[in-house]
This record gives structure tokens, C-alpha cells and sequence, in this order.
């Protein structure tokens, strides 16, 4: 523990900002971090999923800084720019859909998707989003109103705008129907076809939907495989429309260069950030021409979006996903990740679900399989004990109970198993100090 530089970050930043970890990093290099101390830790965070390419990428480094000395700031509603043409030419290109695509840019995912929000509401001239529980969608006043979590993202943020309605999500593992997979994967499309129109909202009221591919802050849920398809078509009913949140899932992270490939559909407007420049504050939209159109000549915009430096660097970003086939990477690491896990999962009870796809994986932990108690402290601690051992890891989901990991991709196998070692000592420490 950093305890001298932690008094100092309490002292400073608000306390409505407070790192999980208790140290402060001075470098990094691909997967490996370094605090202030020189103590050492491999990345299992990648910054909530966004150095997909590693810390510090040299590649990306010398792209950055050779923009940084051509170009470093014009902003867009004065002037347009090579990198930010360059970057929505790629983006364009790489996204789903067959359709003649438009792209927008902005600093952060929250950004992307209130303006995806907005693009939808005016083209369709409605007003009704739907989101789903447990969703995490980011923390200004209309993204929290779309998030499905209230602790801590909306708590005592009331009021909430509005024109939101939230319901289930396929949860499998703890369906909120009460039933088992499969019967329970198509419960939520038969809710909004037999009950919501009905009740809460009619579907010609309907602007969009959005949804994660898998939800992120929710415990990394992937969704039954027909979900996605069956909830088009509802939508398709209506002319509703599909904003997918590929914002944590994008960019190779799956497995696929975006996570709703896996499950064949094409969004309408997908929103994009975090990984897209590798760390730089950048994010945006891309989809349907129509519907980003659809709005008015400064009806976008933003001193900052699409920072010159940021679009250079996403740009080549995308040239090396391509080039070294990293989503076959995250694909190939992930095989042999699931497999560890699963063996963890034959070995210690504590665990009570392994799922993800790629390099997106959790195990949730229970103080029981068969009442699937969530067992929130044994997650704490098994963070805690994996960074005293080395190894940086994350939690998520609705009871907190969850233990993520997303490496960067580009991690090396030796490092990756050191960590995957880390895990599940720490698991079998914590599995004998609960029983």
C-alpha cells in the first residue's frame, strides 16, 4: 500500500473519487504497472478495459507524438482535419452493417451515448428509450437514468430525466423471471411483446433500445445466443431502433472487433470508446447516415470532441488491430483463460459462474451454489490478496460479487498465466479461510 501517496490523493480529489487499489502508478509497459514504491503488478484491468494494446505502446507513442507536432488541437465546429477524416473512414469501414454509415466524435462514453440518445429521439421524433437492468451506460443525468444499477451510480442523484423505462435483462445465471436457461432467454422479448406495449409503453412510442452486447459493470452477462436477434425483430415491429453500447466490449476485446458480431445483428447506431485510442479521451457513434443526419448543424459539437491527437492514434490503433489479427489474439488467450477458470470452478465451490467471451471474463462468487448467495466479501478479498501477490483485478456486478478480468490483449503468454496463477491462489486462500 502507497499510504503516504493515498493520504495525499484523499487530500486532493474528491471523495466521490476513489480507487479500488490503494497504490499510485508511475509507469507501465504492455501488462505489467509500476507504483511509485517500484512495486510491480500485472494488468488485469487494462484501465477498465481500454489499453487493449498494451501500456505505453511504442507504436502508438510515436504516432502521437508526431501529431503532436503537426497538429495538436483544432476544434471541429471551426475547422475539419486530416486525422478525424482519416479515423471516421476506418471506423466506417471496420463497423457492422451493410448500410451507408455517418460517424460522430466525442471525449467520453457517457458523451457517445446521450448523443446516439439524441440522434434517435430526432429522427424518429420519439421519445421512449429503452435500457435494461443492471446495464451501466456512464453518470450524467440522461446515462443514469439508462443505467440499471443504483449503487453507487445513481444513488441520491434524483431526479433522473426522463423518457427511460428499464426492464430485465437475460440474465441467466439469475434470471429475473425465475427461470432456467434456455426456457428463460427469450423472456424479456415476450415482455415487451406481451406486457410492456400493453402497459407501459406503446410500441409506436418507442424510439430505440440499448443495450451492452455484454453488460460490463453488470458482471460481465452475455446474453442467451437468439437474444439479440429476436429483440431486432421486436423492435424492427415498431420502427424502433438499436443503439448498441460497444464502449467497454469494442475494439477485439470478445474475441470479434465488436462483441455484437458474436451474435448477428446490425445495430443501428453503435456507440465506441475506451479502447478505441488506446487511453486518449476519445469516443464517438457510427451508424446509419440517416439518423445521424437527422440532426442539426450544431446540434453536435464540443470544444474538445475528436481531438487530433486522440484520432491519430485510433486510427493506427485500428491499422494494428487489422494487421496482427488481435481479436484472434483475445480469441485464442481467452480459450485458454475459460479453461483455467472452468478447472477453478471443478475445484473450489466458492465459485459459482464462469462466463465471457475473449478476454472478457468473470467468475461470481457465492457462499453457495444452490442458493447462489453472492458472496460480495470473498470477491473483496480475493482482489486484495491478488494485488498482494502481484496481480490487479477488478469487480463488477449488481452484488459487487464479481471478479473480472480483461488483460490487454497484447499481453504475452507468460505473464498471462503468472497471472491466471495469482487468481487462483488467491481463490484457494479465500476458499479456505470461508470454509
Amino acid at each position: 500500500m502507497n499510504s503516504e501517496e493515498m493520504a495525499r490523493l484523499k487530500k486532493l480529489l474528491s471523495g466521490g473519487i476513489s480507487p479500488l487499489h490503494p497504490i499510485v502508478i508511475r509507469r507501465a509497459s504492455n501488462a505489467v504497472i509500476e507504483d511509485v514504491r517500484g512495486n510491480r503488478y500485472i494488468d488485469f484491468t487494462s484501465g477498465i478495459g481500454v489499453t487493449n494494446l498494451g501500456h505505453a505502446n511504442p507504436e502508438l507513442v510515436a504516432v502521437a507524438r508526431e501529431q503532436l507536432e503537426r497538429l495538436w488541437h483544432m476544434a471541429i465546429p471551426v475547422a475539419g482535419y486530416e486525422p478525424i477524416l482519416n479515423l471516421a473512414e476506418s471506423l466506417s469501414r471496420i463497423s457492422p452493417g451493410s448500410y451507408n454509415k455517418k460517424t460522430a466524435f466525442f471525449n467520453s462514453g457517457a458523451e457517445a451515448v446521450e448523443n446516439a440518445v439524441k440522434a434517435v429521439r430526432k429522427a424518429t421524433k420519439r421519445q421512449t428509450i429503452i435500457a435494461f437492468e443492471n446495464s451501466f451506460h456512464g453518470r450524467t443525468s440522461l446515462t443514469m437514468a439508462l443505467t440499471g444499477k443504483y449503487k453507487p451510480y445513481k444513488q441520491d442523484f434524483e431526479p433522473f430525466a426522463p423518457g427511460v423505462e428499464l426492464v430485465p435483462y437475460p440474465y441467466c445465471y439469475r434470471c429475473p423471471f425465475g427461470h432456467d436457461y434456455p426456457p428463460c432467454c427469450m423472456q424479456t422479448v415476450e415482455y415487451l411483446r406481451k406486457h410492456f406495449v400493453h402497459t407501459r409503453v406503446p410500441g409506436e412510442k418507442i424510439a430505440a433500445a440499448i443495450a451492452e452486447p455484454i453488460q460490463g459493470e453488470g458482471g460481465f452477462i452475455v446474453p442467451p445466443d437468439g437474444f439479440f436477434k429476436e429483440l431486432k425483430s421486436f423492435l424492427d415491429e415498431y420502427g424502433a431502433k438499436l443503439i448498441v453500447d460497444e464502449i467497454q466490449t469494442g475494439f477485439g476485446r470478445t474475441g470479434k472487433m465488436f462483441a455484437i458480431e458474436h451474435f448477428g445483428v446490425e445495430p443501428d447506431i453503435m456507440t465506441v470508446g475506451k479502447a478505441i485510442a488506446n487511453g486518449l479521451p476519445l469516443s464517438g457513434i457510427v451508424g446509419r447516415a440517416e439518423i445521424l443526419d437527422s440532426i442539426h448543424a450544431g446540434g453536435y459539437g464540443g470544444t474538445y470532441v475528436g481531438n487530433a491527437v486522440a484520432c491519430a492514434v485510433a486510427a493506427k490503433v485500428i491499422e494494428i488491430f487489422e494487421r496482427d489479427r488481435i481479436p484472434e489474439r483475445a480469441a485464442v488467450l481467452g480459450s485458454m483463460a475459460e479453461r483455467r477458470l472452468r478447472e477453478m470452478f471443478e475445484e473450489y465451490p466458492l465459485i459459482g459462474d464462469v462466463r465471457g467471451k475473449g478476454l472478457m471474463l468473470a467468475v461470481e462468487l457465492v457462499t453457495d451454489r444452490r442458493s447462489k448467495k453472492p458472496a460480495e466479501e470473498a470477491a473483496r478479498k480475493t482482489v486484495e490478496k491478488a494485488r498482494d501477490r502481484g496481480l490487479l483485478l477488478l469487480k463488477a456486478g449488481l452484488h459487487n460479487n464479481v471478479v473480472r478480468l480483461h488483460p490487454p490483449i497484447t499481453i504475452d503468454d507468460e505473464t498471462f498465466s503468472k497471472g491466471l496463477d495469482i487468481l487462483e491462489d488467491s481463490i484457494r486462500e479465500v476458499s479456505r479461510e470461508e470454509t
